[in-house]
């Protein structure tokens, strides 16, 4: 276990962090309208909805400002500048490529490319599937040297996403070819897990475990989703080829 002084350099750190994030959250929420006029009614400002980002920013803001003082009344001025030190030497490089930080990085990348980019645009059931078995082959092999290897193929995927849709290559192809994108993550889906298993097919216990993601993955969305979809009624983020798919199934619109 680190001792105390050394969690309270780390702290000056995180400290700092966390109150960019805080003011980064302020800076988006005072772009949002404090007054507005809806139907010739004209809003107050204590109803505006930036108030509680406003709010959330500035909680954010204020207690790493306070972890940053409390850091730096245990170690003083000498424990900030070896902060300050540590990063900008080549510590902080061999930190950067350290098991734990790829396995954020590998969450960070996850996560933003589900949410911002899989979402808005892909099939909400391929979206699930892709996630799932990324997800789960990741982090339930235990490999790190897999993890990473892992990690650069889903981001080699991911770059190729930003530029198909970035580059309007799915609205060009959607006359010829509809759910471009779904067939590009179909394709991206098979693609990786023949990667994984070219990758684990000799060691029999990663084998079984990847049987198990692969059935999780597919299985998970198949169970909840046609629930919320057609008894809870609730539409899915995107629909697209798997939703018209369960749509001709369920409706028998043949």
């Amino acid at each position: 276990m680190m001792d105390k002084e050394k969690l309270r350099k780390a702290d000056i750190f995180s400290g700092g962090v966390i109150v960019l994030f805080g003011v980064w959250i302020i800076s988006q929420a005072i772009q949002m309208p404090m007054k507005d006029s809806w139907g010739g009614v004209q809003n107050v400002w204590y109803v505006s909805p930036a108030l509680f980002p406003l709010l959330v920013g500035a909680m954010i803001t204020l207690l790493g400002a306070l972890l940053v003082r409390k850091a730096l009344q245990t170690v003083g001025r000498k424990g900030l500048m070896d902060v300050l030190h540590w990063l900008g030497s080549s510590d902080l490089v061999h930190y950067l490529k350290t098991p734990a930080v790829f396995r954020f990085y590998a969450m960070t990348i996850l996560f933003f490319s589900f949410v911002f980019l899989n979402i808005p645009r892909i099939d909400f059931f391929l979206c699930a599937i892709l996630f799932l078995i990324v997800f789960i082959t990741m982090f339930y092999f235990d490999d790190d040297a897999l993890l990473k290897k892992l990690l650069c193929f889903y981001l080699i995927g991911t770059i190729v996403f930003l530029a198909f849709f970035s580059l309007g290559l799915s609205e060009t192809l959607e006359a010829s070819l509809p759910y471009s994108g779904d067939w590009l993550t179909l394709v991206f889906i098979i693609a990786y897990c023949i990667y994984v298993w070219t990758l684990i097919r000799s060691v029999p216990p990663l084998r079984k475990k990847y049987r198990t993601a692969l059935i999780l993955a597919v299985v998970a969305p198949f169970t909840i989703g046609p629930i919320f979809k057609y008894f809870l009624l609730v539409p899915m983020p995107t629909e697209g080829v798997v939703v018209a798919a369960l749509d001709a199934l369920w409706y028998w619109d043949f």
